[in-house]
């Protein structure tokens, strides 16, 4: 059995990870602690194979009043979480970082990219790489995840804004793009193997195909039996609009295939009738 602490109570991957290990409760022992506060520093870890850092600030505006909390918090606090757990004796930290460390809104992510973060975000993520990676031994291994966007039932980000706005227009623009994401039980089902394996390293999970997001507002249209039409004349317009959101929603971002750690547990069409929470009858 593989003894399990999540830091990060009540977080959305946090929680749907334990939730996808407890199908398998002969296999898997799952605790879930906050740190938001300084009493985890008394809990002793000792007892634990794995600690998955889920914890941080993440779906907030940044500010110049925030940006020290972002570090505080996605760099500082992740670190000494790491360091109690290698003096504790647990022997895998598995620590969730994001796609935000490359600081790209479009293009493609190879082995080459160089890391560039542009945000507080994405800044603190990758020092707070950075430092855990000092502490790796043989004794205690880090494994560390850069998730594209992640999407499902009660997430935060850009898919419920999405997902909204196909259920109120009637017309949609066909934009031929591509972008890496990941069903939220597919994250889970990459933790869950690496810790069943106990690995270690780098890993940039996403769906086995990448995502059109046309195609995605389409089917989730589809999925609550609503028509929408999807016009080719107004792709033009969102090509030529180089700016914020769009760029987030209709440009390319994708994780060269040869590097990705691609996973299809729930097929594309099941994660968003899950997220939906559509069931068939």
């Amino acid at each position: 059995m593989k003894r399990v602490l999540i830091t990060g109570e009540n977080s959305y991957i946090g929680t749907s990870l334990e939730n996808w290990l407890m199908k398998e409760p002969d296999d898997y022992l799952v605790d879930s602690i906050s740190v938001k506060d300084s009493s985890w520093k008394d809990k002793n870890f000792n007892q634990y194979d794995v600690v998955f850092h889920v914890a941080g600030i993440a779906h907030i505006k940044e500010s110049k009043e925030n940006n020290e909390l972002y570090y505080k918090v996605n760099r500082d606090l992740a670190y000494k979480v790491a360091k109690k757990a290698k003096s504790d004796g647990v022997k895998q930290f598995i620590f969730l970082s994001s796609m935000s460390v490359y600081g790209l809104d479009n293009g493609v992510i190879n082995k080459d990219t160089p890391l560039r973060p542009t945000s507080a975000y994405g800044k603190s993520k990758i020092e707070a790489e950075d430092l855990i990676i000092t502490l790796e031994s043989s004794s205690f291994i880090v494994a560390i995840l850069r998730p594209p966007m992640v999407y499902g039932k009660g997430c935060k980000g850009n898919y419920p804004k999405l997902a909204s706005l196909s259920l109120k227009t009637p017309i949609f623009p066909d934009v031929n793009n591509k972008r890496s994401m990941i069903y939220i039980d597919n994250l889970s089902d990459i933790i869950k193997q690496i810790i069943a394996s106990a690995s270690h390293g780098l890993y940039l999970p996403q769906n086995k195909y990448y995502v059109n997001t046309s195609e995605m507002v389409k089917l989730i249209a589809e999925v609550h039996e609503k028509k929408l039409f999807i016009p080719k004349q107004f792709s033009f317009l969102i090509n030529k609009l180089n700016i914020g959101i769009i760029n987030k929603v209709f440009g390319d971002l994708v994780y060269d295939m040869e590097i990705a750690n691609k996973i299809d547990t729930v097929s594309f069409k099941e994660s968003i009738k899950l997220t939906e929470n559509i069931k068939e009858v």
